[in-house]
């Protein structure tokens, strides 16, 4: 997944080399911002799962901190939605997740790794309707409802880290950025609370290929539109679909092993579309 986009400019004012050093300040900022912010998130989600909010929200923080004190103002964080770019985008955002997802779990339900159950709901129907019926309402609703954690996050990572990794001519900056969003979530895999499978070790293993992979295709879908609207939408559609949807739908004990974000085909299908995309030409929206 290699990125040819180390010269690609935050601004299109200023010297190059001005940009550069003025990006490793804010990434310096930041960073020295967000890992408090984060300590305080996993210290009390870990005691409260409402204090998870906080924490989604540690990297948003962190950059908005970081942007008032050096006074960047928000003009690069490309709040406008995107025009044609970002609407062409719109079907991708909300079947992408749905397409890894009847991959990923479809292969382990078929197999008998992971066994396929129809939670109890209102709704009193065959279990294929029940579940076309709940994957359309968290396809919006529940996308919807995502955004408040999802703002939090991309307003950080791909709003403000992943375009100074990038002015600051750090090799691989979309991998990179998704290697450290992967990272950041560690600590509530280690403590067991947030897709800690059977073996620990392979747990983290697999969640860093899901995480940087998707991190590839979000930093990637961020850049081609010049706005980061498609990936917080992108980013709240997986959660309400991957989450509230297919990991409801499975149940065993190896559930954890084979799907959800630390699971075996969840990796190889985010891999495999990630390096799929990687060999399309990425046409980058100056930002």
């Amino acid at each position: 997944m290699k990125s040819k986009l180390a010269s690609t400019p935050v601004s299109a004012s200023g010297g190059q080399e001005e940009r550069m050093r003025f990006a490793r300040r804010g990434l310096l900022l930041f960073f020295t911002l967000l890992i408090p912010i984060s300590v305080i998130g996993y210290i009390l989600g870990m005691k409260n799962p409402a204090f998870i909010l906080l924490l989604m929200w540690a990297p948003g923080l962190a950059s908005i901190f970081a942007r008032l004190i050096l006074r960047e103002g928000i003009a690069d964080i490309s709040l406008r939605v995107g025009g044609r770019r970002s609407l062409k985008r719109l079907p991708f955002v909300l079947l992408f997740p749905v397409f890894i997802g009847l991959v990923a779990y479809g292969i382990a339900w078929i197999t008998g790794l992971v066994q396929y159950v129809t939670p109890e709901t209102y709704i009193k129907a065959p279990p294929a309707v029940v579940f076309t019926a709940l994957l359309l309402v968290q396809m919006v609703a529940g996308t919807a409802m995502g955004l408040i954690g999802s703002i939090g996050e991309e307003l950080g990572w791909r709003g403000y880290m992943l375009t100074r990794l990038i002015d600051a001519r750090v090799p691989y900056p979309i991998l990179t950025s998704g290697i450290i969003w992967g990272l950041w979530h560690l600590p509530l895999i280690i403590a067991g609370l947030y897709y800690s499978g059977p073996y620990l070790a392979l747990s983290i293993i697999l969640f860093m290929v899901t995480v940087t992979s998707f991190g590839y295709i979000i930093g990637r879908l961020r850049l081609t539109t010049g706005s980061v609207w498609p990936a917080i939408f992108l980013h709240a559609s997986w959660n309400a679909v991957i989450q509230n949807v297919f990991d409801t739908f499975s149940e065993g004990d190896q559930a954890l092993l084979w799907t959800g974000e630390s699971g075996v085909f969840v990796a190889l299908a985010l891999l495999v579309a990630a390096l799929t995309l990687s060999r399309i030409p990425m046409n980058v929206k100056r930002l």
